[in-house]
């Protein structure tokens, strides 16, 4: 009778763990792209806000627009696109902030899924024009046939004239306005700070300008700022600044009154290092 207890016992527990096999089913591929997208959402709105980024830095500096970067980090799928495009975007965000971009995006899973678009010619009604199609393409034709001819007409009676293209100031305003963007060559300014432990600048632009930081031999910061954007960065040994639009910009090196980096539309750069 105890033989036949424990063998029941047994049994029960092989069961019990059956059970138990079968209530936790595997996770699905939409369960664990939610997932991921959080983590990596997350991470990357960490780091971005370690580095004092703002969301608009990104969307300026990658292009993505600011309701998928905002997406991104709140893994909220209804603003984003297909899954192989995520990953794609992920690599963008994640390669703009410091990141090996695809390793990091290859961690988002996009599955094995393909969409497949059926022809619109294999349809069999695609074919099957009824007479209303006869008469719309006859007032189609018509319409087309009468233009093409009063257009040659007219051609014929102005052969000989002259017609100068118009400029819209607007065009004019926008090309005078210097606004460069990745400058080619600059004029360096150095400038030495005695008794500091570190290198800080500011800036703060009065119009936009192309921005690049470099902080110890290491980019932290290329791309181009707006209007009203201010902006400060510190470094152990040397900090460099590169302005496209050198007029625009007011410079403040270690707390001191800002000035001018340069005249408008020039590209300046000023370095400024520990003595």
């Amino acid at each position: 009778m105890i033989q036949l207890a424990q063998g029941a016992q047994k049994k029960m527990k092989w069961f019990k763990r059956k059970d138990s096999e079968k209530a936790t089913p595997p996770t699905s591929i939409e369960e664990q792209r939610a997932e991921k997208l959080a983590q990596l959402g997350a991470q990357l709105k960490a780091t971005r806000e370690q580095y004092d980024f703002t969301v608009e830095d990104v969307v300026a500096y990658t292009k993505i627009p600011r309701r998928q970067v905002v997406g991104i980090e709140e893994g909220n799928f209804d603003d984003l696109p297909e899954p192989v495009y995520i990953q794609g975007l992920i690599r963008q965000y994640a390669h703009a902030i410091g990141y090996n971009g695809a390793e990091f995006a290859s961690k988002f899973p996009i599955g094995t899924s393909r969409v497949v678009l059926k022809p619109v010619w294999k349809n069999p009604s695609f074919f099957k024009l009824r007479p209303i199609y006869f008469y719309l393409l006859y007032v189609l034709l018509t319409a087309g046939s009468v233009s093409g001819l009063s257009a040659w007409l007219n051609g014929a009676t102005i052969i000989g004239s002259e017609t100068k293209p118009a400029v819209k100031s607007n065009n004019i305003a926008r090309e005078n306005k210097p606004i460069p963007s990745k400058p080619e060559s600059v004029t360096q300014t150095n400038s030495f700070s005695k008794n500091q432990k570190e290198v800080q600048v500011g800036v703060t632009l009065k119009e936009s300008s192309w921005i690049q930081v470099t902080a110890d031999g290491k980019t932290t910061f290329e791309g181009t700022l707006e209007e009203g954007s201010k902006r400060t960065w510190t470094a152990q040994k040397e900090l460099t600044v590169k302005a496209g639009n050198a007029g625009g910009v007011l410079v403040s090196v270690n707390q001191q009154e800002a000035k001018k980096m340069g005249q408008p539309g020039k590209v300046e750069q000023l370095r400024v290092a520990l003595n």
